[in-house]
């Protein structure tokens, strides 16, 4: 009687390991609640560092074979005639490195059906990299495009803003511009922040009105903090003459490629 139960209770267990019972899988390859396997039950040493290119080329109805071949072989042994495969992948990231489990259901054909990972944010890394693209940024002369001491835009800093805008609207997937107004040294500082400031909304207005949207365009001054020449000439016209390039607003438009 012992020896009939203990075959019984054996059978049973291969059955079950049979099935791969990890997930209830239907016979459409389908689950309501895929179980992932322990980690520390891993069968292929550690797990992978997998192609990221063949992992976005598997799709419903791939089969095992083509699985094979585009990530090799199942990390985890879940049984017989197995229903669902699993893997333990590991991903380099720009937060460091991002370990994940992958499964892989099968309907009554063998062919993969359906696909989960875990966590479930793993999915996001096979979406395309999305790489910032900066346009050859735009400088304004203050000099050109404002009267002296004035945040009023000239006819001439009207006409560069113009073209400035064309550019911008035929630059694809535009998520940003920055414009930043710039004097030099001469005179009060804080005057001289407020004119860079006001400079750059003027220049922000601008652009608005040529149909760029105002929603992408941030405006800021930054006074004399940061200027691209230095001048020590003692007479004042040579030195408002050798300071001209600091005296600009700079146009800088971020987007996606």
């Amino acid at each position: 009687m012992k020896k009939s139960w203990l075959v019984t209770a054996l059978l049973s267990s291969l059955a079950m390991v049979g099935c791969g019972t990890l997930s209830q899988v239907d016979s459409n390859g389908q689950t309501n609640d895929p179980v992932f396997p322990e980690v520390d039950k891993v069968t292929f040493h550690t797990g992978s560092y997998p192609n990221i290119e063949n992992l976005r080329q598997i799709r419903e109805g791939v089969t095992r074979d083509q699985l094979y071949e585009l990530i090799g072989r199942p990390h985890f042994s879940e049984g017989f005639k197995v229903r669902e495969w699993d893997y333990l992948f590991h991903f380099n990231t720009e937060q460091g490195l991002k370990t994940c489990q992958f499964k892989v259901l099968f309907d009554d054909d063998k062919l993969g059906r359906s696909f989960y990972w875990s966590p479930s944010e793993c999915a996001s890394i096979l979406n395309p990299i999305q790489e910032k693209a900066s346009i050859q940024p735009f400088s304004l002369s203050g000099d050109v495009a404002f009267a002296f001491g004035s945040a009023t835009l000239t006819a001439a800093g009207l006409n560069t803003i113009r073209e400035v805008a064309m550019n911008i609207k035929q630059t694809p997937s535009v998520q940003k511009i920055t414009v930043s107004g710039h004097t030099d040294r001469i005179g009060n500082t804080s005057a001289n922040q407020r004119l860079s400031e006001q400079r750059a909304e003027a220049v922000q207005r601008a652009l608005a009105n040529e149909g760029v949207p105002f929603s992408l365009i941030q405006s800021q001054g930054f006074g004399s903090q940061q200027p691209i020449v230095q001048c020590d000439q003692q007479n004042r016209n040579e030195l408002i003459t050798c300071l001209a390039p600091n005296r600009r607003v700079d146009i800088d438009v971020q987007g996606q490629h």
